[in-house]
Protein backbone atom coordinates (compact mmCIF):
# COMPACT_ATOMS: atom_id res chain seq x y z
CA UNK A 1 0.00 0.00 0.00
CA UNK A 2 1.11 3.46 -0.89
CA UNK A 3 1.27 6.01 2.31
CA UNK A 4 2.89 9.29 2.72
CA UNK A 5 5.37 9.32 5.00
CA UNK A 6 4.14 13.56 5.58
CA UNK A 7 1.41 14.30 7.59
CA UNK A 8 0.56 16.31 10.98
CA UNK A 9 -2.62 16.01 13.21
CA UNK A 10 -3.72 17.81 16.53
CA UNK A 11 -6.77 17.31 18.62
CA UNK A 12 -7.48 18.43 21.99
CA UNK A 13 -8.98 15.34 24.60
CA UNK A 14 -11.21 16.81 27.54
CA UNK A 15 -12.69 14.34 30.35
CA UNK A 16 -13.57 15.21 34.06
CA UNK A 17 -9.98 15.18 34.88
CA UNK A 18 -7.65 16.96 32.85
CA UNK A 19 -7.77 18.61 29.15
CA UNK A 20 -5.09 16.57 26.76
CA UNK A 21 -3.64 18.29 24.43
CA UNK A 22 -1.55 15.61 21.58
CA UNK A 23 -0.13 16.87 18.34
CA UNK A 24 1.96 14.93 16.12
CA UNK A 25 4.12 15.56 12.84
CA UNK A 26 5.14 13.02 10.20
CA UNK A 27 7.82 13.81 7.60
CA UNK A 28 10.50 11.82 5.44
CA UNK A 29 13.12 9.67 7.28
CA UNK A 30 14.93 6.88 6.04
CA UNK A 31 13.90 4.38 8.93
CA UNK A 32 11.46 4.96 12.06
CA UNK A 33 12.86 8.06 14.65
CA UNK A 34 10.16 8.53 17.70
CA UNK A 35 10.75 12.38 19.28
CA UNK A 36 8.40 12.27 22.33
CA UNK A 37 7.80 15.53 24.47
CA UNK A 38 5.71 13.90 27.48
CA UNK A 39 5.34 15.68 30.89
CA UNK A 40 7.26 14.55 33.55
CA UNK A 41 4.15 13.34 35.18
CA UNK A 42 3.53 11.13 32.71
CA UNK A 43 7.01 9.48 32.09
CA UNK A 44 6.07 6.26 33.14
CA UNK A 45 3.61 5.88 29.64
CA UNK A 46 6.08 6.59 27.61
CA UNK A 47 7.55 2.98 26.99
CA UNK A 48 3.17 1.77 25.87
CA UNK A 49 3.39 5.69 24.04
CA UNK A 50 6.23 4.06 21.90
CA UNK A 51 4.70 0.74 21.13
CA UNK A 52 1.43 2.92 20.01
CA UNK A 53 3.18 4.73 17.60
CA UNK A 54 5.34 1.69 16.36
CA UNK A 55 2.25 -0.54 15.60
CA UNK A 56 0.62 2.23 13.35
CA UNK A 57 3.71 3.63 11.50
CA UNK A 58 6.67 1.73 9.94
CA UNK A 59 9.27 4.14 8.83
CA UNK A 60 9.17 8.21 8.70
CA UNK A 61 10.50 10.77 11.86
CA UNK A 62 7.65 11.35 13.67
CA UNK A 63 7.42 13.93 16.35
CA UNK A 64 4.83 13.63 19.34
CA UNK A 65 3.95 16.15 21.64
CA UNK A 66 1.43 15.97 25.13
CA UNK A 67 0.06 18.68 27.32
CA UNK A 68 -2.06 18.09 30.49
CA UNK A 69 -3.59 20.21 32.25
CA UNK A 70 -5.37 19.05 35.63
CA UNK A 71 -8.95 20.55 36.65
CA UNK A 72 -8.14 20.19 40.06
CA UNK A 73 -4.74 21.35 40.54
CA UNK A 74 -2.91 20.80 43.96
CA UNK A 75 -3.26 23.49 46.27
CA UNK A 76 -0.03 25.32 46.80
CA UNK A 77 1.47 25.03 50.49
CA UNK A 78 2.63 28.76 51.59
CA UNK A 79 5.86 28.74 54.23
CA UNK A 80 6.65 31.04 56.46
CA UNK A 81 10.54 31.33 57.25
CA UNK A 82 10.06 32.43 61.22
CA UNK A 83 13.82 33.19 62.04
CA UNK A 84 13.62 35.22 59.05
CA UNK A 85 10.73 37.37 59.97
CA UNK A 86 12.01 37.32 63.90
CA UNK A 87 15.21 38.53 62.50
CA UNK A 88 13.56 40.99 60.57
CA UNK A 89 11.05 42.65 63.34
CA UNK A 90 13.88 42.94 65.36
CA UNK A 91 16.08 44.56 62.78
CA UNK A 92 13.32 46.83 62.07
CA UNK A 93 12.71 47.65 65.73
CA UNK A 94 16.07 48.81 66.65
CA UNK A 95 15.43 50.87 63.44
CA UNK A 96 12.60 52.84 64.42
CA UNK A 97 14.65 53.14 68.38
CA UNK A 98 16.94 54.92 66.56
CA UNK A 99 14.04 56.83 64.20
CA UNK A 100 15.51 55.41 61.31
CA UNK A 101 12.22 54.13 60.17
CA UNK A 102 8.36 54.40 61.54
CA UNK A 103 5.62 52.18 61.47
CA UNK A 104 5.40 48.41 61.71
CA UNK A 105 6.23 45.41 59.99
CA UNK A 106 3.10 44.66 57.48
CA UNK A 107 2.01 41.34 55.53
CA UNK A 108 2.85 43.08 52.48
CA UNK A 109 6.58 43.85 53.66
CA UNK A 110 6.99 40.07 54.13
CA UNK A 111 5.16 38.95 50.39
CA UNK A 112 7.95 41.63 49.08
CA UNK A 113 10.80 39.25 50.37
CA UNK A 114 11.04 35.83 48.85
CA UNK A 115 13.50 34.82 51.69
CA UNK A 116 10.52 35.64 54.31
CA UNK A 117 7.60 33.50 52.64
CA UNK A 118 8.02 30.22 50.39
CA UNK A 119 5.06 29.28 47.85
CA UNK A 120 5.35 25.55 46.47
CA UNK A 121 3.13 22.79 45.10
CA UNK A 122 1.83 20.76 47.58
CA UNK A 123 2.87 17.16 46.87
CA UNK A 124 -0.68 15.24 45.99
CA UNK A 125 -1.38 11.87 47.61
CA UNK A 126 -0.81 8.93 44.58
CA UNK A 127 -4.32 8.08 43.72
CA UNK A 128 -3.90 4.84 41.34
CA UNK A 129 -7.48 4.80 40.19
CA UNK A 130 -6.66 8.63 39.06
CA UNK A 131 -3.60 7.86 37.57
CA UNK A 132 -5.02 4.76 35.69
CA UNK A 133 -8.11 6.86 34.27
CA UNK A 134 -5.52 10.28 33.38
CA UNK A 135 -3.34 7.07 31.29
CA UNK A 136 -6.16 5.53 29.50
CA UNK A 137 -7.08 9.23 28.85
CA UNK A 138 -4.05 9.95 27.03
CA UNK A 139 -3.93 6.75 25.16
CA UNK A 140 -6.94 7.42 23.69
CA UNK A 141 -6.13 10.74 22.96
CA UNK A 142 -3.13 9.81 21.09
CA UNK A 143 -4.71 6.79 18.82
CA UNK A 144 -7.21 9.17 18.10
CA UNK A 145 -4.66 11.27 17.06
CA UNK A 146 -2.47 8.33 15.23
CA UNK A 147 -5.83 7.62 13.08
CA UNK A 148 -6.43 11.16 11.83
CA UNK A 149 -2.55 10.97 10.76
CA UNK A 150 -2.85 8.15 9.24
CA UNK A 151 -6.02 9.19 7.04
CA UNK A 152 -3.98 12.07 6.09
CA UNK A 153 -0.94 10.07 5.10
CA UNK A 154 -3.44 7.72 3.11
CA UNK A 155 -5.27 11.05 1.07
CA UNK A 156 -1.55 11.86 0.24
CA UNK A 157 -0.27 8.23 -0.73
CA UNK A 158 -3.14 8.31 -3.52
CA UNK A 159 -1.94 11.14 -5.16
CA UNK A 160 1.53 9.74 -4.88
CA UNK A 161 0.03 6.11 -6.30
CA UNK A 162 -1.67 8.39 -9.10
CA UNK A 163 1.60 9.69 -10.02
CA UNK A 164 3.48 6.87 -10.04
CA UNK A 165 0.84 4.74 -12.04
CA UNK A 166 1.42 7.07 -14.99
CA UNK A 167 4.90 7.03 -15.33
CA UNK A 168 4.72 2.97 -14.60
CA UNK A 169 3.01 2.86 -17.77
CA UNK A 170 4.98 5.59 -19.37
CA UNK A 171 7.73 2.81 -18.52
CA UNK A 172 6.12 -0.16 -19.52
CA UNK A 173 5.86 1.41 -22.96
CA UNK A 174 9.43 2.61 -23.33
CA UNK A 175 10.49 -1.13 -22.63
CA UNK A 176 7.87 -1.94 -25.96
CA UNK A 177 9.38 0.31 -28.16
CA UNK A 178 12.68 -0.44 -27.11
CA UNK A 179 12.17 -4.08 -27.63
CA UNK A 180 11.01 -3.53 -31.30
CA UNK A 181 13.58 -0.82 -31.96
CA UNK A 182 16.25 -3.48 -30.69
CA UNK A 183 14.76 -6.17 -32.82
CA UNK A 184 14.77 -3.95 -35.99
CA UNK A 185 18.09 -2.82 -34.97
CA UNK A 186 19.40 -6.59 -34.97
CA UNK A 187 18.09 -7.47 -37.84
CA UNK A 188 19.57 -4.94 -39.71
CA UNK A 189 22.81 -5.37 -38.29
CA UNK A 190 22.40 -9.28 -39.65
CA UNK A 191 21.41 -7.97 -42.60
CA UNK A 192 24.83 -5.41 -43.19
CA UNK A 193 27.21 -8.66 -42.22
CA UNK A 194 25.79 -10.61 -44.29
CA UNK A 195 26.26 -8.04 -47.43
CA UNK A 196 30.08 -7.09 -46.13
CA UNK A 197 30.70 -11.06 -46.12
CA UNK A 198 29.33 -11.17 -49.48
CA UNK A 199 31.64 -7.87 -50.52
CA UNK A 200 34.29 -10.08 -49.43
CA UNK A 201 33.48 -13.51 -50.88
CA UNK A 202 33.63 -11.88 -53.84
CA UNK A 203 37.96 -11.13 -54.07
CA UNK A 204 38.89 -13.66 -51.30
CA UNK A 205 37.79 -17.38 -50.29
CA UNK A 206 35.42 -17.18 -47.28
CA UNK A 207 34.15 -20.30 -45.04
CA UNK A 208 30.30 -19.60 -45.37
CA UNK A 209 29.55 -21.63 -42.33
CA UNK A 210 31.95 -20.30 -40.11
CA UNK A 211 31.00 -16.94 -41.10
CA UNK A 212 27.16 -17.43 -40.45
CA UNK A 213 28.22 -18.82 -37.00
CA UNK A 214 29.83 -15.49 -36.04
CA UNK A 215 27.16 -13.58 -37.64
CA UNK A 216 24.88 -15.40 -35.57
CA UNK A 217 26.96 -14.83 -32.17
CA UNK A 218 27.58 -10.76 -33.38
CA UNK A 219 23.93 -10.64 -33.67
CA UNK A 220 23.15 -12.55 -30.33
CA UNK A 221 25.43 -10.38 -28.02
CA UNK A 222 22.68 -7.80 -28.99
CA UNK A 223 19.77 -9.67 -28.10
CA UNK A 224 18.05 -8.29 -24.70
CA UNK A 225 15.20 -10.43 -24.45
CA UNK A 226 16.44 -11.20 -21.20
CA UNK A 227 16.85 -7.57 -20.18
CA UNK A 228 13.35 -7.57 -21.00
CA UNK A 229 11.30 -10.10 -19.17
CA UNK A 230 13.10 -8.94 -16.29
CA UNK A 231 11.82 -5.37 -16.30
CA UNK A 232 8.50 -7.07 -17.04
CA UNK A 233 8.68 -9.03 -14.24
CA UNK A 234 9.77 -5.63 -11.65
CA UNK A 235 6.38 -3.95 -13.37
CA UNK A 236 4.54 -6.71 -11.91
CA UNK A 237 6.56 -7.04 -8.72
CA UNK A 238 6.04 -2.98 -8.12
CA UNK A 239 1.52 -3.57 -8.94
CA UNK A 240 1.88 -6.48 -6.25
CA UNK A 241 3.83 -4.22 -3.53
CA UNK A 242 1.68 -1.31 -4.13
CA UNK A 243 -1.85 -3.60 -4.13
CA UNK A 244 -0.95 -5.43 -0.76
CA UNK A 245 -1.53 -4.06 2.94
CA UNK A 246 2.31 -3.70 4.08
CA UNK A 247 4.34 -0.57 3.99
CA UNK A 248 6.00 -0.75 0.98
CA UNK A 249 8.38 2.47 0.71
CA UNK A 250 11.69 0.55 0.56
CA UNK A 251 10.80 -2.12 -1.28
CA UNK A 252 9.45 0.34 -4.47
CA UNK A 253 13.33 2.44 -3.77
CA UNK A 254 15.39 -1.95 -4.39
CA UNK A 255 12.62 -2.53 -7.24
CA UNK A 256 13.81 0.91 -8.89
CA UNK A 257 17.32 0.18 -8.47
CA UNK A 258 16.83 -3.23 -10.26
CA UNK A 259 14.56 -1.45 -12.70
CA UNK A 260 17.23 1.33 -13.69
CA UNK A 261 20.34 -2.02 -14.08
CA UNK A 262 18.11 -3.48 -16.64
CA UNK A 263 17.85 -0.33 -18.13
CA UNK A 264 21.79 0.71 -18.58
CA UNK A 265 22.64 -3.16 -19.81
CA UNK A 266 19.75 -2.98 -22.04
CA UNK A 267 21.22 0.48 -23.42
CA UNK A 268 24.47 -0.99 -23.89
CA UNK A 269 23.72 -4.01 -25.28
CA UNK A 270 20.88 -2.99 -27.55
CA UNK A 271 21.48 -1.75 -31.74
CA UNK A 272 18.40 0.13 -33.09
CA UNK A 273 18.29 4.27 -34.10
CA UNK A 274 15.90 4.89 -31.48
CA UNK A 275 17.46 2.70 -28.71
CA UNK A 276 19.40 5.55 -26.99
CA UNK A 277 16.40 8.20 -26.96
CA UNK A 278 14.31 5.45 -26.02
CA UNK A 279 16.77 4.76 -22.94
CA UNK A 280 17.07 8.53 -22.10
CA UNK A 281 13.42 8.98 -21.65
CA UNK A 282 13.05 5.64 -19.16
CA UNK A 283 15.89 6.47 -16.95
CA UNK A 284 14.52 9.83 -16.36
CA UNK A 285 11.10 8.48 -15.45
CA UNK A 286 12.99 6.16 -13.02
CA UNK A 287 14.57 8.98 -11.65
CA UNK A 288 11.68 10.98 -11.11
CA UNK A 289 9.85 7.74 -9.53
CA UNK A 290 12.97 7.41 -7.05
CA UNK A 291 12.45 11.35 -5.95
CA UNK A 292 8.77 9.65 -5.26
CA UNK A 293 9.23 6.89 -3.68
CA UNK A 294 11.42 8.74 -1.37
CA UNK A 295 8.42 10.14 0.23
CA UNK A 296 6.18 6.41 0.57
CA UNK A 297 6.28 4.63 4.26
Amino acid sequence: MIKSMTGFASLTHEDERATIGVTLRAVNHRFLDLQLRIPQSLAEVEPRVRGLLQKRVARGRIELQISVQLRTPAAPSIELNEEFANALSAAIDRARERGLVAGTLTPGDLLRLPQAISVRDRTAEPDPEAEAQLTASVEAAIEQALADLDAMRVREGAHLREDLDGRKHSLASFIRRVAEAADDGRSALEARLQDRVREISLELPVDEAMIAQEIVRTVQRSDISEEVTRFRAHLSHWDALTEGAEPCGRKLDFLLQEMNREVNTIGSKADGLRVSELIINAKAELEKMREQVQNIE
